[in-house]
């Protein structure tokens, strides 16, 4: 069995640098992504990135970032880590941003790891889509799991 790598991709209709900035800004990520982030991304910068919804965080190192082109991340520093990397390319108007996440084990728990990863940067990369494009809000993410909301949530308004 070969190891599993994770490849996703989405055309946003925004330019590349609104596009970047939206991953690499928390406060534009926490309205489609992750809820809080405890600070902005830099090279060699370890930040958390917390899904407040669901009580859980993880742990991201930032191992390079070319504006507007590319950032490459190892995710989940604490349990079983992975190197995910965004790339943007220009199209005109629009930008296409592929998700690359590689590092998943030769073996059946690591597919499975490795679907549920190209279900969650899938889900992402699509709320990403409907902010930047048409300014709503997605609950994409805090309705992927209902049943596992906490039950003292309060979204933004």
């Amino acid at each position: 069995m070969e190891a599993p790598v994770v490849k996703t991709g989405m055309l946003i209709r925004r330019p590349a640098d609104e596009v970047y900035q939206a991953f690499t800004e928390p406060g534009v990520t926490s309205w489609f992504w992750f809820t809080h982030a405890d600070r902005r991304m830099s090279p060699g910068a370890q930040l958390t990135w917390t899904w407040g919804m669901y009580g859980v965080a993880t742990r991201v190192l930032v191992k390079a970032l070319e504006p507007n082109r590319r950032i490459l991340i190892d995710w989940n520093l604490d349990d079983d880590p992975t190197e995910v990397e965004w790339t943007f390319e220009e199209r005109g108007p629009a930008t296409w941003v592929e998700v690359s996440n590689r590092g998943f084990p030769a073996s059946d728990a690591g597919v499975k790891a490795a679907l549920e990863a190209m279900e969650g940067f899938t889900l992402a990369l699509a709320g990403a889509k409907i902010w930047l494009e048409r300014a709503i809000e997605p609950t994409f993410i805090l309705d992927r799991f209902p049943d596992q909301v906490l039950p003292s949530w309060k979204p933004k308004l």
